[in-house]
């Protein structure tokens, strides 16, 4: 017989084996059909903001990949600090090779807060980087318009930028063979050879020598695209505005 003891007790709760007490239970979360085009999350590419396009939405490159990325910039060194600047703020290791570390040095100082994250080197002598998924590495070669044939070199989870301030007797090699190149304003002469190079359409050619500062042309074997960098507060506070010259 039961006790009044026996019947205020409250009941057990039951035992899942193996996975401890079962939990409360609710009903299944369930989206209509006809609702389902309004569910959206806002997730981009994955990479660094190299600018936005004409409508103002950002142009994203995925520099950290597992593939060898090589990458050629015909501009200014103020874009590629900034690029090397958001490189930094995405994870990875930021290698600077250039015969002017004075232009490069108050960057350095100022990058990561404190910490290692973009290093400077001379001119043929960036030690190896050991570049992984989870470090992955970003090399600048400012190295004027004829860059030696180096020891650094594209490989997984490295991604090298070489910049050229115009173009030069080297430039159509490097060119060549980048997976992606930028385009900065140039001489009439310059966009007609680059055009040649990229295989550009009559009117990119024309539109590179009248391009203004902070103003891009990225281009690779499937498309093109225009990108106006805009700095933020803190680029602005290092860099200064955006130029072509420097």
């Amino acid at each position: 017989m039961a006790t009044r003891a026996d019947a205020g007790a409250r009941p057990a709760r039951r035992v899942s084996a193996g996975f401890g007490l079962i939990g409360p239970r609710r009903e299944r979360h369930t989206l209509p059909l006809a609702q389902l085009e309004s569910l959206s999350l806002p997730v981009g590419d994955d990479g660094v903001v190299v600018g936005a396009d004409s409508e103002g939405q950002p142009c994203v490159v995925g520099f950290s990949r597992p593939d060898p990325f090589d990458v050629v910039l015909v501009g200014g060194l103020w874009t590629a600090q900034a690029l090397a600047l958001r490189a930094a703020g995405t994870g990875s290791r930021v290698a600077v090779e250039t015969g002017r570390p004075e232009a490069w040095a108050p960057l350095v100082q100022a990058a990561g807060g404190g910490q290692p994250c973009m290093t400077l080197c001379e001119v043929g002598r960036v030690p190896p980087q050991g570049p992984s998924a989870g470090s992955p590495v970003l090399v600048v070669r400012d190295c004027g318009m004829r860059p030696p044939r180096g020891r650094v070199s594209a490989l997984p989870w490295q991604a090298v930028l070489t910049l050229l301030p115009y173009l030069s007797p080297v430039a159509p090699r490097l060119l060549d063979k980048a997976d992606l190149a930028g385009v900065q304003r140039v001489s009439p002469p310059e966009a007609t050879k680059i055009g040649q190079i990229l295989s550009l359409p009559a009117t990119d050619v024309e539109s590179l020598s009248t391009l203004g500062d902070g103003v891009t042309l990225w281009s690779n074997q499937r498309s093109r695209q225009y990108t106006v960098t805009q700095p933020t507060d803190a680029e602005t506070g290092l860099l200064g505005n955006p130029r072509r010259l420097d």
